[in-house]
């Protein structure tokens, strides 16, 4: 694009991170047909101007408090959300990680009693408390990571080990087929902790991060017990993730 049609790339990018929650530098790159060093300079302005957050590799988008239109859920989030509220019970004890994909499960919850939910986010932390029917809520503390956007560390792992959950919920920046989840982040000790003591590990993803060739392995497949998806899987790639021993939901995405 010419740098006439700079502000128009950086505004559909934004489209992008609003119906995606995140979005690697090189899908950018190959989505607008240019380089990625263009790219990166799109996404450095962008979070100058506080839109969205820069990440290993790509970018997340900065949730806005009543913001009704460029930042509302994606309908596939909602629907993924929806799903893994069937596994939550009552007075049930949870982890939710960082991320736009678990946040979409906060609204879920309103209607639930005796919850109590640990999160490593201020942003997760803000919207249960938004809740007409707040949760006991706690925090791990640790050391901010900007790149995540969460808190990290020694710290925070200490305060998890010191609890018992029944359920977590994670997203995921890519899903190895042979691995398990990965993602973008160097930080993934606190992540394994989560699923340490948790009983049963809930990951919530996108059918277009199955397959991403990312480096960095979050969990590998003897750490999860259910992936949710949605319905855009294709039907190898579902057998090879049951043959990991998974519970594999694939969601609807169509409107009812």
């Amino acid at each position: 694009m010419s740098r006439r049609q700079t502000p128009q790339r950086r505004e559909a990018i934004l489209d992008l991170l609003a119906a995606r929650g995140e979005v690697a530098v090189e899908t950018l790159a190959r989505h607008f047909e240019t380089s990625s060093v263009t790219i990166r300079k799109d996404l450095a302005t962008l979070e100058g101007a506080g839109h969205l957050i820069r990440r290993h590799g790509g970018a997340t988008l900065v949730p806005r408090e009543g913001d009704q239109g460029r930042h509302r859920v994606s309908p596939v989030k909602q629907a993924l959300a929806r799903a893994a509220s069937e596994r939550i019970a009552d007075h049930a004890r949870l982890i939710i990680d960082s991320g736009s994909t678990t946040s979409a499960l906060i609204p879920t919850l309103a209607h639930r009693t005796g919850m109590v939910v640990m999160t490593n986010s201020l942003g997760v932390a803000g919207a249960l408390q938004a809740l007409d029917n707040p949760p006991a809520l706690l925090m791990t503390g640790g050391t901010w990571d900007p790149h995540s956007a969460s808190f990290q560390g020694q710290v925070a792992e200490t305060v998890l080990r010191a609890y018992d959950f029944d359920q977590l919920f994670i997203g995921a920046d890519g899903i190895d087929l042979a691995r398990g989840t990965t993602t973008f982040n160097e930080l993934t000790g606190l992540s394994q902790v989560m699923a340490e003591v948790a009983r049963e590990v809930v990951v919530m993803a996108e059918s277009d991060k199955i397959g991403r060739r990312i480096p960095n392995l979050e969990l590998g497949w003897a750490h999860i017990d259910v992936l949710i998806t949605d319905d855009g899987l294709d039907d190898t790639s579902r057998q090879q993730i049951r043959d990991q021993g998974v519970v594999l939901i694939c969601v609807s995405t169509q409107a009812p």
